[in-house]
């Protein structure tokens, strides 16, 4: 493939610093929880079920405790407790904690090695649950290959279902299969990201999307592993693993085998107002989770584009996936995993547009060589012409094969007058396999004029995202957020929705979550070392 010529020393600096933003960060996380985690922990011991009124047992169970003023040695501390008074198993453990007569404070009774033995079968059970849906992806996707010719090659097309009816979800995935789609997302209902609990069961009604559900993912999933053998190649499926119930998601993910993730440091934060604290606690567990059942993460750089203008703000979705790496690296994520987000979003009408798209796209694709790299299509700048429309991502597409994109979200020519059709997706999967076959080795054939235009626009957007990056650095995370670094959104750190549900741990081994101990590698069996492995720097 092509390459533009980059300074590695600015390359290697950036990296230098996002991880410096990025482990101040994690002095926060390791002292910090939230009522998100802990109900995490409670799904993966097994706890399940709702009361008359759709609340879900881990949320009354956690919320009785965090009232109380009690959570901040981790919900897991008081299940071994019941368990070692004699619950049967996690379910009448949480059960007891949630409807007891009398609350648990803590005092007395188990020590801490007791409580610790009661919760390890439960903590092995899950973890057995995450590898067993993970092996078995893993040896379907080896069986059956991915995409069209069997060997993932690049780039794999994405298309979106959202009709609201899981089972007219399902319906529509496996439409879109038949005709050439390697990845299928079932957008998430709106707003799904401000609840502050998972709903139960499968659903068929929504706004803007389906529920995110475990007996969603489930029956997609089951549709897509029919049809997957009648078309011969294996079928990913993708859900959002974000907002409020962001590591609860994951989990869910995980055993229910989803194969991506859309799983973002910071969209919570900008375009949902989720607090900060919460936001980053919360990515931090759900990662964790993801990377012990190596499901491919989708961040959400493209969506700065979105609210401010493209070429201005180039530098910024470069930062941010430096940032992003960083962050899931620490979690445990590797390269292969991360698939960073950018998009096709310049204004149309600006003299080289397509010049400016090519050099962003091959930076990326330069500086994060063995991430996934997922392509977004124009949305922003698409009007009610359909044939001007599908020529822009007829564009998209030539720009993405020849700059090996990884993952290629498709373009629909009614971006801007209603949610797709049938048909729609089906004009979309046809051009950009007509693209893609007729380009497929252009990026092999040319050469970057070396001070030209794109190598000059590169250059200069990497510049500029090693300088916001030297001050993020100097003024840290949080405050770069608060004043509208990225995105031009501005989040203050003690604002957004979900605050309250965020505490301290207690100090030293006081606090008690013996899966987390597992994830990071610190208990039990730690996942295997290609799977564990945390992301080293792309050079």
């Amino acid at each position: 493939m092509a390459k533009l010529e980059l300074d590695q020393g600015v390359i290697d600096d950036c990296r230098r610093r996002a991880a410096a933003v990025a482990n101040d960060v994690q002095t926060y996380i390791d002292r910090h929880s939230t009522v998100s985690i802990e109900r995490t922990v409670l799904r993966a011991y097994g706890v399940e079920g709702a009361d008359p009124d759709g609340v879900p047992l881990v949320n009354t169970c956690v919320d009785r405790y965090h009232k109380a003023g009690l959570l901040e040695r981790g919900i897991a501390y008081y299940l071994g407790r019941a368990l070692c008074r004699g619950a049967t198993d996690a379910q009448d453990a949480a059960e007891t904690l949630a409807y007891g007569a009398e609350l648990d404070d803590g005092r007395g009774g188990p020590g801490d090695d007791e409580v610790r033995r009661a919760l390890e079968d439960c903590t092995r059970r899950a973890l057995e649950r995450i590898d067993a849906a993970r092996d078995k992806r893993n040896a379907d996707q080896e069986r059956l290959g991915l995409g069209p010719d069997g060997a993932g090659q690049d780039p794999l097309k994405y298309v979106i279902v959202a009709t609201g009816n899981i089972y007219d979800d399902a319906d529509q995935a496996r439409a879109a299969a038949q005709v050439g789609a390697d990845i299928i997302a079932v957008i998430r209902s709106t707003a799904q990201s401000l609840l502050d609990f998972v709903p139960i069961g499968a659903t068929t009604e929504g706004f803007g999307g389906t529920w995110a559900t475990q007996e969603n993912f489930h029956i997609v999933r089951a549709a897509l592993d029919e049809e997957q053998e009648r078309v011969g190649r294996y079928l990913q499926l993708v859900n959002y693993s974000s907002g409020l119930c962001m590591a609860e998601i994951a989990y869910m993910g995980a055993v229910e085998r989803l194969d991506m993730l859309l799983n973002d440091a910071m969209y919570g934060i900008l375009f949902r107002d989720i607090n900060p604290r919460r936001t980053m606690l919360d990515q931090y567990v759900s990662r964790r989770m993801i990377a012990r059942a190596d499901i491919t993460i989708n961040t959400g750089e493209d969506n700065y584009l979105t609210t401010a203008d493209a070429i201005d703000a180039a530098h910024t979705v470069v930062t941010s996936q430096f940032i992003n790496e960083a962050l899931a690296a620490n979690a445990g994520v590797r390269d292969e995993r991360m698939g960073l987000g950018h998009a096709f979003e310049i204004d149309k009408s600006v003299e080289d547009s397509l010049l400016l798209e090519l050099a962003q796209a091959q930076l990326v694709r330069q500086l994060f060589p063995r991430h996934p790299i997922k392509w977004m299509p124009a949305t922003k700048h698409k009007t009610g012409d359909v044939f001007w429309s599908h020529r822009v991502d007829g564009l998209f597409d030539l720009v993405g094969v020849m700059t090996n994109q990884s993952i290629e979200l498709l373009g629909m020519m009614t971006e801007a007058v209603h949610t797709p059709f049938l048909h729609d997706r089906f004009i979309a999967l046809r051009g950009a396999e007509y693209v893609f076959n007729a380009a497929r080795h252009l990026g092999d054939e040319i050469e970057f004029k070396k001070d030209g235009r794109i190598a000059r626009r590169a250059q200069q957007v990497l510049a500029e995202a090693a300088e916001l990056l030297g001050e993020v650095e100097s003024e840290g995370m949080f405050a770069a957020v608060a004043r509208g670094a990225f995105g031009d959104i501005k989040r203050a750190i003690d604002g957004g929705k979900g605050a309250d549900g965020v505490f301290a741990r207690a100090l030293g081994t006081g606090y008690v979550n013996p899966l987390l101990d597992a994830l990071e590698g610190k208990s039990f069996e730690a996942a295997p070392a290609e799977i564990a492995t945390p992301a080293k720097e792309a050079n």
